[in-house]
């Protein structure tokens, strides 16, 4: 019976509860042998609904934890680690349903590609990094073409750096605080709250320098090694 949902007369589902399967059950009883005020009956069926509406809802409990998807609680911090071990973890106050989407999203993300590479730092810190791969004519560039020009683009490419390249990645941009205000804007102001001044370090649940470093290690091929540098 789980995950079945009883219909009425009119259509509509109705809550599958202890009096509905007790009004089911005295249905199906043959007419006649029960006088209509029936408390001993209605004990004993409301009892079986009962069991039987508590045993049907933990059985669609147990169903949503199999699937990341419709997991929750601490269910879903163990599919987390079960698909990713230490990597992915939840962050303080994130809800189930971010954090199910963060981590179908690192589960399902592409890799071991320049491309998928930007991808995995972009989908954590909401920024595209800076990739610079000196064993790439494209990104080096070369002489008397409109790939190479002194701070513009271009850089010194090396053959001696194969399967390595240079990554810069920018930390997320900094987000007010809930509720604070700032200049010219109310509520708030020096000495009467709330104001005050914020960096994004104070705020628990926001991503850390090792979660980056983390989405980069996941990305790249098990033969390649990224220099990476963190900014602002």
């Amino acid at each position: 019976m789980s995950g079945f949902q009883p219909v009425g007369p009119s259509g509509p589902p109705v809550p599958l509860s202890a009096g509905w399967i007790s009004a089911r059950l005295q249905a199906l009883l043959p007419t006649g042998w029960f006088n209509d005020d029936t408390p001993v009956l209605d004990a004993l069926t409301l009892g079986m609904g009962a069991l039987w509406a508590a045993l049907i809802e933990l059985i669609d409990t147990v169903r949503a934890q199999t699937r990341i998807a419709t997991a929750s609680g601490v269910f879903l911090d163990l599919a987390a680690l079960d698909y990713c071990g230490t990597a992915v973890s939840r962050r303080a106050g994130e809800s189930d349903p971010a954090f199910s989407a963060r981590l179908r999203a690192t589960v399902l993300a592409p890799r071991a590609t320049r491309a998928a590479l930007a991808q995995a730092i972009e989908r954590v810190t909401g920024r595209s990094p800076q990739i610079f791969e000196p064993f790439n004519p494209t990104d080096c560039g070369g002489y008397s073409t409109n790939t190479l020009g002194y701070g513009v683009c271009g850089g010194y490419g090396s053959l001696a750096l194969p399967y390595q390249l240079f990554v810069t990645a920018y930390r997320p941009d900094a987000v007010p605080a809930s509720h604070a205000g700032g200049y010219n804007q109310g509520p708030g102001g020096y000495n009467a709250g709330p104001m005050a001044w914020v960096d994004p370090r104070d705020n628990p649940g926001l991503l850390t320098d090792s979660e980056i470093y983390a989405a980069i290690a996941d990305a790249l091929p098990v033969n390649a090694v990224a220099w990476t540098r963190l900014e602002d």
